[in-house]
């Protein structure tokens, strides 16, 4: 299921509702339905940015790898399926942080599920 994001400080952002939940749940918000007040905006930039900068800090895990190699095989053959890909924390935060970035500037609040 997708989650939009709205705020008249940007663009809509859409996120699948399993990755976005991970950033609601850091921000205690469900993921359902909710705001982020203007006021509540700049906290919420802070706990993401700290966020992104953890997970940066860290190498995809093991499990990861080991599923990886799993699929492939021990010789590594792809079995005619795509290249495992890994997408960041950061790189599907970035466009919600954006929002808030901008949110904030702009005191506004943003919303989903409405």
């Amino acid at each position: 299921m997708l989650i939009t994001f709205k705020s008249k400080a940007a663009a809509d952002v859409l996120m699948y509702e399993e990755h976005a939940k991970r950033i609601l749940d850091l921000l205690h918000k469900d993921a359902k339905r909710g705001v982020i007040t203007a006021a509540e905006s700049a906290g919420a930039v802070t706990v993401l940015e700290e966020e992104i900068a953890g997970s940066k800090a860290h190498h995809p895990s093991e499990d990861m790898a080991h599923d990886v190699a799993l699929h492939q095989g021990e010789a590594g053959e792809d079995h005619d399926h795509e290249k495992a890909q890994f997408v960041s924390f950061s790189t599907r935060a970035y466009p919600l942080l954006e929002m808030l970035r901008a949110a904030h500037k702009g005191n506004n609040d943003v919303m989903w599920g409405v």
